[in-house]
């Protein structure tokens, strides 16, 4: 099969490759899926890079993301799955081979049938964002009595956030930094916009909760964004995090005198419940034709290249690539 890859860390251009590998078949309790769309998150770059962690196989095919149709079961697997739309979580995670090749074998568990009407761009979206923001608006007890201050709004996951915390009834506001990001974060939802490139993100969050604060920030880098806490929340307030640069300075003090909880988590290793809460609320959403997704622009796999620079220039919308 035809597949992208990489033996060693480093930039795009410089160890990305595309080749012919070993076409996989299924072991038992596992599926085979024809990729139609793999997506590109800001994990998969960093890991190539060796930002995120160093390459710990021979060759990696990366990006965890995927949409697809399975051609191939194995044992243990019930026939009646073949032919399936599916979307795809993990297909990287802790694995040498990921979606961004004609095929992938995967745990069935980690192929989730895709709804015959939601397109295989829109499926690739899914694992990473989609998941991330329904764990972190359950972990923040998104309820119509919370509200809930969520950075960058016009982010991949947080735009997913916004819109499940609206879906529990939360009141949202969201930082941005530009008129195009405002609108976006609007569109799935955000009650409240904030500039931070031209306004006071604690005194506008002041201002709009009656100088209470709100009752948790979903926050996508914590380094960056520590120093917000305590101009933001209000007592017993928590921050769910679910992004960070590799060191960060925390506010320790305020958050002992306030009693202010710091929950961290990571996408990859939610466990099987917390799995199969976030899958249930997404294909219910996706079943009911609610969400938005934000597609950004789309490359052939010999444009690999081009499609891992433009996640790393942080363009706007979800990239995917077309095997």
């Amino acid at each position: 099969m035809k597949a992208a890859y990489y033996e060693e860390n480093g930039a795009a251009a410089d160890v990305l490759r595309i080749g012919e590998v070993e076409t996989p078949e299924p072991g038992p309790g596992e599926v085979r899926v024809k990729i139609a769309a793999s997506g590109v998150n800001p994990s998969d770059v960093k890991s190539r890079a060796g930002t995120a962690r160093k390459i710990a196989f021979d060759r990696v095919i990366p990006h965890s993301d995927g949409a697809g149709t399975i051609d191939m079961v194995g044992d243990g697997v019930s026939p009646s799955r073949l032919g399936e739309r599916v979307w795809i979580w993990n297909g990287q995670w802790k694995r040498p081979f990921g979606t961004a090749a004609e095929y992938i074998v995967l745990p069935e568990v980690m192929a989730v049938r895709l709804p015959d009407d939601t397109g295989f761009e829109v499926g690739a979206c899914l694992g990473i964002p989609a998941m991330t923001a329904v764990h972190a608006i359950s972990l923040a007890s998104a309820s119509p009595q919370t509200t809930i201050l969520v950075s960058g709004g016009a982010g991949a996951v947080a735009n997913y956030v916004i819109q499940f915390a609206k879906a529990r009834g939360a009141r949202v506001l969201t930082t941005v930094s530009s008129a195009q990001k405002a609108a976006m974060a609007k569109e799935a939802g955000a009650d409240e916009t904030i500039d931070y490139t031209r306004e006071d993100v604690g005194t506008r969050v002041m201002d709009l909760t009656m100088q209470m604060g709100v009752d948790s920030i979903i926050e996508m880098d914590l380094t960056a964004n520590a120093g917000l806490i305590p101009k933001a929340i209000k007592p017993k307030g928590q921050v769910v995090i679910y992004g960070t640069g590799p060191d960060a300075t925390i506010p320790a003090a305020f958050c002992l005198v306030n009693t202010i909880r710091l929950q961290f988590f990571l996408v990859y290793e939610l466990d099987e419940a917390e799995r199969q809460e976030a899958v249930d609320e997404i294909n219910a959403r996706l079943a009911a034709g609610t969400l938005v997704h934000h597609l950004g622009p789309e490359f052939g796999l010999d444009d690999i290249v081009t499609a891992h620079e433009a996640m790393e220039a942080a363009k706007i919308g979800k990239i995917v690539v077309r095997p």
